[in-house]
């Protein structure tokens, strides 16, 4: 009786290790292998939403989930209303500091870019872009995990009438 009992516990133990296994080190969503959240250093802002960072060897495109800055470097468009504060914004804040990249339901865009929201210690960078006013919220299923943050945030921003909502026509 006891060995069919340490047996049945031993089993019971692995099977418990290999589904606390699976669950850690599952593949994230999105279809590719790799960590749902990375450290990153930041070597370059392209504008307000999108940022390049070196992660592990290799320097990789990074477009912020959930907002969209006006536009400052996209070919055939004008700079648009607040964009440079935006961007400038931006460099300061991240620019050659290393950041947590936290990865989205889908991990790429379109154009190839790595989704992520991004984090300088315990600040949120995506949330403060919008609630200073620098950016609007911009929600993509299935990477919508904190659009109603994002929305009630932009819209505080709208009624106090901060950055772009006080300085852009509508």
């Amino acid at each position: 009786m006891r060995t069919g009992a340490r047996r049945s516990g031993w089993i019971g133990s692995l099977v418990l290790l290999v589904a606390v296994a699976a669950i850690v080190l599952r593949p994230w969503e999105g279809g590719e292998e790799g960590p749902a959240a990375v450290d990153a250093r930041i070597v370059r802002v392209v504008d307000g939403d999108t940022i390049e960072a070196r992660i592990g060897g290799e320097v990789e495109d990074i477009r912020l989930i959930g907002i969209d800055t006006p536009e400052t470097v996209k070919p055939g468009a004008p700079v648009q209303c607040f964009g440079p504060r935006a961007s400038d914004f931006a460099h300061r804040l991240v620019e050659g500091r290393t950041v947590r990249l936290v990865f989205g339901a889908e991990r790429r865009d379109a154009y190839g870019r790595l989704l992520a929201y991004v984090y300088l210690g315990s600040r949120f960078v995506n949330a403060i872009l919008v609630r200073r006013g620098l950016a609007r919220s911009l929600t993509i299923p299935p990477n919508d995990r904190f659009a109603p943050r994002f929305r009630r945030l932009e819209l505080q921003a709208a009624r106090a009438g901060r950055g772009l909502w006080g300085a852009c026509p509508p």
